[in-house]
């Protein structure tokens, strides 16, 4: 296999990894729904920089962590779980008004933007992909690990931007009908705080297993 072909395989895998709906697309699309496009926007970057991180873990891993990785992927599990919940219960409880929201749209975008590195950094889905693509498609057949990372990481980060920042101005715009729906507003917030806990709850399942 050339290197062309191996890049295009694991832009495939990379794809079908991240339109899979998941903790990072359930995040994005709570805050683009409450929040609206900033939100919806910043939650995007904060996955992006969480993607960059996982390009240079995997890089590491690949490097000599290996028998390393197996140990700490159920924890990993169950902390991703819990912070996920932890998020899926405050939007559950809140009762976000569009018009109080963006009021201090710059202060909560900058929330969001930290919550998102580190949603990214936790999502169990992220991870599996890392112990099960990165050993076989960064490997020493094709150069130096670096350039193979950033080629990896910009591909990462790039495919990140187009789904998720297209869902998040998709979202937002449908969200600009909420606006004089207040109540309507409210439930949309804490439905999507309840999958949020739902897919929490069944990635602690996961990580307890793993243990």
């Amino acid at each position: 296999m050339t290197y062309m072909e191996n890049l295009w395989l694991f832009f495939l895998l990379l794809t079908g990894i991240i339109v899979v709906p998941g903790m990072d697309m359930m995040f994005v699309l709570a805050n683009a729904l409450t929040r609206g496009r900033r939100a919806g926007l910043a939650a995007t970057f904060g996955l992006m920089v969480g993607g960059a991180c996982h390009t240079v873990f995997g890089t590491v891993a690949v490097a000599g962590l290996s028998k390393l990785i197996p140990a700490i992927y159920g924890p990993m599990l169950m902390i991703g779980s819990a912070y996920m919940a932890w998020i899926g219960v405050s939007l559950a409880r809140s009762s976000i008004v569009i018009d109080t929201v963006d009021a201090g749209a710059l202060r909560s975008s900058r929330a969001v933007f930290a919550q998102g590195i580190v949603t990214c950094l936790l999502n169990p889905k992220a991870w599996l992909f890392i112990l099960a693509v990165y050993p076989q498609f960064m490997t020493p057949v094709y150069g130096p690990l670096v350039p193979q990372a950033l080629v990896m990481g910009v591909m990462t980060v790039a495919v990140q931007f187009v789904v998720y920042g297209g869902l998040a101005l998709m979202a937002a715009r449908g969200r600009d009908g909420l606006i004089t729906n207040p109540a309507l507003t409210i439930w949309v917030g804490r439905v999507a705080g309840l999958l949020l806990v739902a897919i929490a709850a069944i990635t602690l399942l996961r990580g307890w297993s793993e243990l």
